[in-house]
């Protein structure tokens, strides 16, 4: 649905686009239609977006915005991000009210996956 003034869509770029679809549709069983060699959009997945070939991922080291999932289980999706190649670049830590990994995926992207702390039944 479309609301005014509300974010509405999302690109990040890949420097592997083919690895990144399949990293996304492996880890998180999201669908793609693709718009030409270079370009694949991704929807019904919370926002809906978009993939673009090019030559540097993002990072939060380079200034980018984090691009943060939510998870039930914390363990679970992050085994999964490492058996489909995910890198994990920072280990799982508490903050106030959750927990959270940071990872690469293939196309040199970094994301995010926080659950809340079991510990502190913010359910």
């Amino acid at each position: 649905m479309q609301e005014h003034e509300k974010l509405n869509y999302l690109e990040f770029p890949s420097t592997n686009l083919s690895a990144s679809k399949d990293f996304f549709s492996t880890v998180f069983g999201w669908e793609f239609e693709d718009y030409g060699p270079e370009y694949t959009a991704f929807s019904n997945q919370g926002l809906d977006g978009g993939i673009f070939k090019g030559p540097k991922g993002s990072r939060t080291e380079n200034g980018a915005a984090l691009v943060i999932f939510y998870s039930k289980d914390l363990e679970q999706t992050l085994d999964k991000i490492k058996k489909a190649g995910g890198e994990i670049n920072m280990e799982t830590f508490s903050y106030p009210g959750g927990r959270r990994f940071h990872f690469i995926e293939p196309g040199g992207n970094e994301f995010s996956v926080w659950s809340e702390d079991p510990d502190n039944n913010n359910e």
